[in-house]
């Protein structure tokens, strides 16, 4: 491939909903470009895009990809995201690597929220978008009803460039109606033939572009509100400016699989859409804090964020990187700006999907790939020295589902964890945990079909077998009474005995922990041994009576006892405390306290009801309800963490996935008897198995 500078490249992010035919149309920009030698299909695993084997398994994206074609002396770095809400951390790192956005609907099955989720991430990064409406041979396929609900939910900025003629319900021949040409296509090669008559139809969308060029410029809408005409000149130039700057969606159309649509939709992207140069200048930040501007030059220091890894147990690590100035070549190193150190850069490559390609820079606007930074994880910030600037990162979504993760065979504790960790260097929406409290390695993602692809990476790159289970919840006890107890050890083996005498007073208290106090009088217990009365009440309160639960909120006074000159030591006074302990809890009242944390979820309008119901369904109390936007409320919520393990399942189904949620721990509070006797049942159940 031929080394272009910024102003022919062209980054361009490829999203939508699954199943709209995103990779396939991917393939078959490669296929048309001469980049690959032949078209992939998903159905038969061979697609240039869809490399990975748990893609070609699903037979559906679940990580992004890049690959690169050249068109009309233009680079086009394409970047595929997953359609699949469970991956949307994909989507964020291919918007984060793009300048423009190409969000593909199915003709058929139109709008769906995947497209509703393209549309706000690319308008969160400031990008340009098109819209490409696929499968239009399907003879269910209906572009102008598609057409009509993209303009309904996105405006007048949405415009008809490239639109089917049907006829017979069959759409053959594809007219723009910017060029005023037609083609029909016999075995997927264009024929141009003579523009159709189609009637009012045409009217009304030349009506469509004249409203959305009118939104570009002031002095455009003053005179389309007059009833003036646009010139063809003025109609070429509004849509070319607006589409550069988010003012206006182009629409393009055709069929992937059978190579219908394309070259317009190329040519259109070559002409249509902004260039690295134009697009991908960044505001970093400094060591100070700062904002500094960073425009695309290829001649300035180097800056460059990592949108992506893959990290590989055989190949190794592989960091996705966008230069937004300078460029990256082999012999000079950069600044890695979160670890602070250099990195040595050994080679640098060009991505088509899993090929990789040497190269010998990657310049300011364009894409590559470094292989083996093994200190670089993705959202870095790789600089030259001599300009110590960060970038903004990728955003990843919070992980929802969070489960207990356990080794098939016992021992493999420490391959689940050192697996877990390096899947999340590739995708950083994997939360991996150690919880030392319930003693579980937990982990978390986006859903169950997330969870279940990290499982199969485990076995498939680490050779680890992993099963997946309900984590246990972190309950805490407590008493709510004031007793006081003996707690006396004696043991004679011959020689020195032990012997350790306590009178301990627990009560409530506010306490996080253990409170420890004395007033001991007379020296009935030496204050030497007082450390060690402490020590043993702090070990015992790790494993409450109720359940086994850590006690918390607990006063414990030591105020009387006893002591023998020779056989009292430190172990004898620990021990009495505990055997206090032991006497005392199961006398002062003790109870389960179970974790309470806070629910925001941010739903539409029309599903207020449904989480509000659900909310006291899972013994919750709503708080209250703030307008979060865009046909949106946010239900503020307490909810008992024991209810919340499959909430994420829920606001899936419900709101289609057009609901977010976060949930943090906020306190502990008693439990409801019939909750506190379930968990006190399956404590002594687990305890005899």
């Amino acid at each position: 491939m031929n080394q272009y500078t910024a102003q022919n490249i062209v980054n361009l992010a490829i999203a939508g909903h699954s199943g709209s035919g995103k990779t396939s149309l991917a393939e078959a920009m490669l296929f048309l470009s001469g980049a690959s030698d032949r078209r992939g299909k998903i159905q038969d695993g061979n697609t240039v895009m869809d490399y990975d084997p748990e893609e070609i398994k699903r037979k559906t994206t679940v990580m992004t990809s890049a690959a690169q074609v050249e068109w009309k002396n233009k680079k086009v770095n394409i970047v595929d995201a997953p359609g699949l809400f469970d991956f949307e951390a994909g989507l964020n790192e291919a918007m984060r690597a793009a300048d423009s956005a190409l969000i593909v609907v199915s003709g058929k099955n139109g709008l769906a929220v995947g497209t509703e989720k393209a549309f706000e991430a690319a308008d969160r990064r400031g990008l340009s978008k098109f819209v490409f409406v696929n499968g239009l041979a399907d003879e269910d396929a209906r572009f102008y009803r598609v057409f009509e609900d993209l303009k309904a939910a996105f405006g007048p900025s949405v415009c008809p460039v490239v639109v089917p003629y049907i006829q017979d319900g069959q759409a053959d021949i594809y007219v723009n109606i910017l060029e005023y040409k037609a083609y029909d296509y016999k075995d997927g090669k264009p024929v141009p033939v003579a523009l159709p008559d189609m009637g009012d139809r045409l009217d009304g969308l030349r009506a469509a572009i004249c409203e959305a060029v009118a939104e570009t410029d002031d002095a455009l809408f003053e005179k389309y509100f007059a009833g003036e005409e646009f010139t063809p000149e003025e109609i070429i130039v509004g849509v070319s400016k607006g589409v550069k700057t988010g003012a206006i969606t182009p629409v393009f159309c055709g069929d992937a699989m059978l190579m219908r649509g394309m070259e317009q939709f190329l040519d259109g992207l070559a002409w249509l859409a902004p260039s690295a140069e134009e697009k991908a200048g960044e505001i970093g930040v400094d060591v100070d804090g700062n904002p500094v501007e960073i425009a695309v030059n290829e001649n300035a220091a180097t800056a460059a964020v990592v949108f992506k890894t893959i990290a590989d147990p055989f190949i190794g690590k592989l960091s996705f990187v966008k230069v937004v100035a300078g460029k990256i070549t082999a012999d000079a190193p950069v600044l890695n700006m979160r670890t602070g150190e250099q990195e040595r850069i050994s080679k640098i490559v060009a991505i088509a999907g899993k090929k990789q390609i040497d190269v010998k820079a990657i310049v300011a606007g364009d894409i590559g790939a470094i292989p083996k930074l093994t200190s670089t994880n993705t959202g870095d910030t790789l600089c030259s020295p001599a300009r110590k600037v960060t970038l903004e990162p990728v955003e990843y979504p919070n992980a929802t589902l969070i489960m207990a993760v356990l080794p098939a065979k016992k021992g493999e504790e420490d391959k689940i964890a050192q697996g877990l960790l390096r899947l999340a260097e590739e995708d950083p929406s994997i939360i991996f945990a150690n919880n030392a409290e319930t003693k579980e390695m937990t982990v978390g993602g986006l859903g169950e079909q997330h969870l279940d692809v990290v499982i199969s990476k485990l076995k498939a790159k680490f050779g680890i077998d992993a099963i997946l289970k309900q984590p246990k919840v972190p309950y805490r006890e407590t008493i709510r009474k004031k007793v006081q107890v003996q707690g006396r050890h004696k043991k004679q083996t011959g020689g020195h005995g032990q012997f350790g005498d306590v009178w301990i007073e627990f009560e409530p208290s506010d306490n996080e922990g253990l409170e420890f106090a004395e007033r001991v009088v007379g020296g009935a217990v030496p204050k030497g041994f007082f450390p060690a009365v402490e020590k043993g009440l702090r070990e015992s309160i790790q494993r409450g009576m109720l359940a086994g639960y850590p006690m918390v909120g607990i006063k414990a006074t030591l105020y009387d006892g006893s002591y023998h000159p020779v056989d009292s030591s430190e172990m004898s006074f620990k021990m009495a405390a505990s055997i206090a302990y032991r006497n005392g809890i199961p006398t002062a009242g003790p109870t389960l306290l179970e974790p309470i944390g806070h629910l925001a979820a941010t739903v539409p309008d029309s599903n207020m009801g449904d989480i509000m119901g659900e909310v006291n369904k899972r013994r919750g109390r709503v708080l209250g309800m703030n307008p979060a936007g865009a046909g949106k409320q946010t239900v503020e919520a307490e909810v008992p963490m024991a209810e919340m393990h499959d909430f994420s399942t829920y606001m899936r189904q419900v709101t289609q996935g057009r609901g977010t949620y976060t949930f943090e721990f906020v306190r502990y509070e008693e439990a409801p008897s019939n909750i506190a006797q379930k968990v006190v049942a399956d404590s002594k159940t687990e305890a005899e198995d």
